[in-house]
């Protein structure tokens, strides 16, 4: 059995990090008073309801209710154990831990046994396999000298996993001699199955590029063939979709980009996955690309998630341009946060093609200073198969520019755009802004239309109501009183010599406990550390929900002694002998020999309270 990891490792791994930095790769945070907020990572939302707290190191979603502190973020967001993230945490902030704490008896089973587990399991092990025949085989020797033609490096090559697959099957061997289980082999898309449920590589003679999951798992492939000639067979193979690659819900590097994004402040949206590799040569680390499909609306949400600002950055041909416009479409549609840019590439020529004749720094300079807006790529990119000197052809673009400059809010952005007008066309401003004013008046007519469209369809649905928990005055005294305690010394100790005092309702009772615990070995209360103590969800909601309370820092006894009040003379002694026999049946269960000892303790004195009660004639 393996050893829990120590407290004081535990604090170490805490303490080293800022919450903030930490859930800041993953979520979009923007300072607003005290807190920071974002969009929540664990549900769909429009409106960040989703809080991180630097001062005490806790997050809290109004919405959904989750919280805690950094270990916590990471087992919500990749279903994994307390001792698992513990160790990504570590890993993030470049601790190292004992080996004794990286064993597998610290997977939990959820992730490594399940069926996600297993299958990222075995990509890792593909990947592994597959970048060791590159790097050092014959057979990948050919593999490896096209990969430096085309200007990577060993770095390169190993920064992204880069393999080869070979003609010669390998990896169904490689996995039948460790004695996989067929059933799941045939689940990991690694494999086709002929008539006779033989399985074999789907990937050979192809240069491999691993694909990753946002936590940087490997969890698909993508192969290139070495050669081209003389064969029927794509250029370009992907793994087929599986119970752990979605490609909608994937971006090429994302578990990268969006760690470098606090420093870009922006992601570069590639077309293709060498585009990347490209960019990240030149020092550009925050590219992503879509997998060769359409901008999904789930890809959008990975970004908006994590960045305010994306560079559309495809190739110069009419392809990529068509590409441009399509995904500035999609992102204008699906976000109205996102600020867009467009990086457009010379013409015939992308990202690793322009290192190749340029340099990587070069590559560099052009990525940041060759940014346009959307509307002036519109400008240009409207006129394409158009003879703007012809009269038919110059009215149909301008009254396709102007629809779009109208869509512009800024004035002082749409009259930049009419002054390059007037000056290409020869025209008059007046008669310009006279037809965009025009322009504007329909879109608000439009719009008006569809409000009212929208207003009626929201009247019709059912009204939907939810269920708010009321506190009544025993529980808001309860809550009042116990965040006081915690983070007052005074009063922790003034509450805990009142004799025969016990929170009314479980839940408030059960955590006082823990702190009791808590306050033992600890002398300062924080609130990230004492969230550990807790293992239950709902006392943990309970215990963040009690960091949210706005508290007064000049504490008034007589407040302390009303709330006391408020809850003994609101509780009867039956209703608190009953919870407490129930705490104690719970105890007794567990084992838990020092909480059984106190419960008991506490049990026998309320009954002699209420024994006391029944001979004076009370009730």
């Amino acid at each position: 059995m393996a050893t829990r990891i120590p407290e004081e490792v535990i604090d170490q791994v805490r303490s080293s990090v800022n919450i903030a930095d930490v859930i800041g790769q993953y979520v979009q945070l923007k300072k607003s008073g005290k807190n920071l907020f974002g969009v929540c990572p664990f549900h769909d939302e429009k409106t960040g309801s989703f809080s991180v707290n630097e001062e005490k190191q806790i997050f809290h979603c109004f919405s959904c209710g989750r919280g805690g502190n950094v270990f916590k973020f990471f087992m919500e967001l990749e279903n994994i154990s307390f001792p698992e993230a513990v160790i990504k945490v570590a890993e993030d902030a470049h601790i190292d831990l004992p080996n004794e704490y990286q064993t597998k008896e610290y997977v939990s089973e959820n992730s490594q046994n399940s069926l996600s587990g297993q299958l990222i399991n075995l990509h890792e092990q593909a990947a592994n396999l597959y970048h060791h025949i590159l790097k050092n085989t014959q057979a990948g020797q050919q593999a490896l000298e096209y990969l430096y033609h085309r200007g990577m490096n060993d770095a390169t090559i190993d920064q992204f996993g880069i393999g080869f697959a070979p003609e010669q099957r390998l990896l169904y061997p490689f996995f039948d001699e460790k004695k996989v289980d067929y059933q799941l082999l045939r689940q990991t898309g690694l494999f086709a199955e002929d008539q006779s449920g033989q399985l074999h590589d789907r990937f050979f003679g192809r240069v491999m590029f691993p694909i990753k999951n946002p936590n940087g798992k490997v969890i698909a492939f993508s192969g290139r063939l070495l050669s081209t000639e003389n064969t029927d067979m794509p250029k370009y193979l992907n793994s087929p979709e599986t119970e752990i690659f979605n490609k909608r819900r994937t971006l090429f590097n994302f578990d990268v980009a969006r760690k470098s994004v606090r420093q870009s402040r922006r992601i570069i949206l590639f077309e293709g996955f060498m585009d990347v590799i490209a960019a990240t040569r030149a020092g550009v680390t925050c590219g992503v690309a879509s997998m060769g499909t359409s901008l999904t609306e789930e890809q959008i949400n990975m970004m908006e998630r994590v960045t305010s600002e994306i560079d559309v950055c495809y190739d110069g041909d009419d392809a990529g341009q068509n590409a441009t416009n399509r995904a500035l479409s999609i992102i204008s549609e699906q976000s109205q946060k996102l600020k867009l840019n467009v990086v457009s590439m010379p013409a015939g020529i992308d990202p690793d093609e322009y290192i190749q004749e340029y340099g990587e720094d070069k590559l560099a300079e052009w990525l940041d200073n060759a940014k346009q807006t959307p509307v002036a790529f519109q400008m240009n990119y409207l006129k394409r198969n158009l003879n703007v000197d012809n009269e038919v052809d110059q009215l149909s673009y301008l009254h396709s520019i102007l629809k779009v400059i109208a869509n512009v809010p800024d004035s002082l952005e749409q009259d930049v755009y009419l002054n390059q007008l007037v000056t290409q066309f020869n025209l008059d401003k007046q008669t310009l802004q006279g037809q965009l004013q025009e322009i504007r008046r329909q879109n608000q007519s439009q719009n008006t239309v569809e409000v009212r469209r929208d207003n009626v369809r929201r009247e019709a649905q059912p009204v939907i109501q939810h269920d708010v928990e009321i506190l009544d005055q025993t529980k808001r005294a309860e809550r009042m009183l116990l965040r006081l305690m915690l983070h007052d010394h005074d009063v922790w100790y003034y509450v805990k010599g009142k004799e025969n005092f016990y929170f009314a309702h479980e839940s408030f009772q059960t955590l006082y406990l823990l702190a009791q615990s808590y306050f033992s070995t600890h002398d300062v209360y924080a609130a990230n550390e004492f969230f550990d103590y807790i293992d239950d969800e709902k006392l943990q909601r309970l215990m963040i929900d009690l960091e949210e309370i706005e508290a007064n820092d000049e504490v008034s006894m007589a407040a302390v002694d009303d709330y006391i009040n408020v809850i003994v003379q609101k509780t009867p002694l039956k209703q608190l002998i009953s919870e407490k026999k129930a705490q104690l049946k719970e105890a007794t269960k567990f084992g838990n020999k020092d909480l059984e000892e106190s419960l008991t303790i506490e049990v026998i004195n309320l009954m002699r309270q209420q024994q006391e009660q029944l001979q004076s004639g009370g009730k």
